[in-house]
């Protein structure tokens, strides 16, 4: 009798342990909205900005990346609020929202709060969720077969072995002041250096802190031999013929699939304090398209210098010599 009193005493201790694994959601990278009426690419990009502002959003920015796809960069309190709570949470401060044009018919998806708020610290966001799915729909998650929350969350997710994690952002200046840092992006930002484009600038509100969002419509090519050089620290022999850096030859790649994940542009430059800095670029790409296989036609060794090339084109930004 005690025998058996003791196997149940652990068995019902297993599933105990177990529930939390079970009860664990899956979740995904982006969210498809309602299908656009309109298959005008300006027409549906101004009532998706109409949408976001009487659903309590604020639009900050927005461009055209390559032909057929607009991002829209919009804030919330409740963004703000998380993202100046959270250790680097500035990086999630602006929500994303795309429309692409995809076989005669224009998609409209966006980031989805929950995914991006779990992998970035900032919590579920169940606010910001319910405001986009209010305003513009919310078909269907996509981007990924889906990655258990509790594998997503800072410090945990990582593509592979040796890959970064969300803390392990890159350094692209220091200054000697945060009226000194902001100043300089902004200059830099005004003549594209490295070949890039101003999309947006958020203020978080009482902090030091102050996001960029940067598109990289030209990119950097006179800096090849360094991204290179980082291609080959990363474990790669053999370099391409070109640095790839821009929005538009990183996406070929790796947005391919029937439903498009544009809402990954543009990549944030965050002023915190007297530092600039940005997420890895391999964290960033892989949170965001976390099912990309290493190899293979679309796969990482197809933009192993893309990396590498990100972080030229944002330490031009930040006046980095």
């Amino acid at each position: 009798m005690k025998v058996l009193k003791s196997v149940l005493s652990i068995a019902f201790g297993v599933l105990l342990l177990a529930a939390p694994l079970a009860q664990a959601k899956l979740l995904k990278p982006f969210i498809l909205g309602n299908e656009p009426a309109s298959t005008d690419m300006a027409a549906t990009v101004a009532s998706v900005k109409e949408a976001l502002t009487k659903g309590g959003f604020t639009v900050v920015g927005s461009y055209s990346p390559y032909d057929d796809a607009t991002v829209i960069a919009a804030t919330h309190p409740e963004l703000t609020a998380a993202a100046s709570a959270a250790k680097n949470g500035g990086f999630g401060v602006a929500q994303r929202v795309s429309v692409t044009k995809v076989k005669g018919k224009l998609q409209v998806g966006y980031m989805n709060p929950e995914y991006l708020g779990t992998a970035y610290g900032l919590g579920s966001l169940a606010t910001v969720s319910a405001a986009l799915k209010a305003a513009l729909g919310a078909v269907q998650e996509y981007g990924s077969k889906g990655v258990n929350e509790n594998d997503l969350k800072p410090g945990k997710y990582h593509y592979a072995m040796f890959m970064p994690y969300f803390e392990d952002t890159s350094l692209l200046n220091k200054f000697d002041s945060y009226k000194s840092a902001v100043d300089t992006v902004e200059a830099n930002l005004a003549k594209g250096a490295g070949g890039t484009k101003k999309v947006y600038r958020i203020d978080i509100p009482g902090k030091e802190i102050s996001v960029f969002g940067v598109a990289i419509p030209v990119g950097d090519n006179e800096k090849y031999a360094k991204a290179v050089a980082a291609a080959k620290k990363d474990g790669f022999s053999e370099a391409p013929s070109r640095v790839m850096d821009t929005d538009k030859e990183i996406m070929d790649i790796i947005d391919f699939e029937d439903i498009r994940s544009t809402a990954y542009l543009p990549y944030e430059l965050m002023v915190q304090g007297k530092e600039a800095v940005a997420l890895a670029g391999r964290f960033r790409i892989a949170v965001h398209f976390p099912d990309t296989k290493m190899i293979g036609d679309h796969g990482f060794t197809k933009i192993m210098t893309a990396p590498g090339g990100i972080k030229t084109a944002l330490e031009a930004v930040a006046g980095y010599k």
